[in-house]
């Protein structure tokens, strides 16, 4: 991998331009909002976090973001699935990724239509991985 620095220094990746993503992480957990906030700035990605779903809201309200990861239990007894179907409302196209410690799965009833579910603990090169996928089957580049 690259060195830390190099990161920054080079947004320009090969096969999606990432200075261009931004990733709204919505966790309530610090340290692990910040695993994984920091993972996806490594890889280039801009990154705006969020500790529960009216902090989420806020930043959708005034910000471009090309992805939601979202825990689905959040702080002041906000909840992840409702924000997420909250900001499909408004951005239907929005690429949601939900995660959870206290459940396995998510049942498509509660999930948004084509979101992720990943269960922790995850890995932060798993989220990684997984929204570079994302982002590069739902970034159509004009050239």
């Amino acid at each position: 991998m690259m060195p830390f620095a190099a990161a920054f220094a080079c947004p320009s990746m090969p096969a999606l331009d990432p200075a261009a993503a931004t990733i709204l992480v919505v966790e309530d957990e610090p340290t692990v909002c910040e695993l994984a906030a920091e993972a996806l700035l490594e890889e280039g990605y801009r990154v705006l976090t969020a500790a529960d779903a009216w902090e989420a809201e806020a930043i959708l309200a005034r910000e471009s973001v090309d992805m939601l990861f979202t825990d689905i239990d959040l702080a002041r007894n906000t909840n992840g699935l409702a924000l997420a179907r909250r900001a499909r409302s408004v951005c239907p196209d929005l690429p949601v990724i939900y995660t959870s410690g206290g459940r396995a799965c998510l049942s498509a009833a509660d999930a948004v239509s084509e979101s992720v579910f990943v269960p922790k603990p995850y890995r932060p090169s798993q989220l990684v991985a997984l929204t570079n996928d994302i982002l590069r089957t739902t970034h159509h580049h004009h050239a």
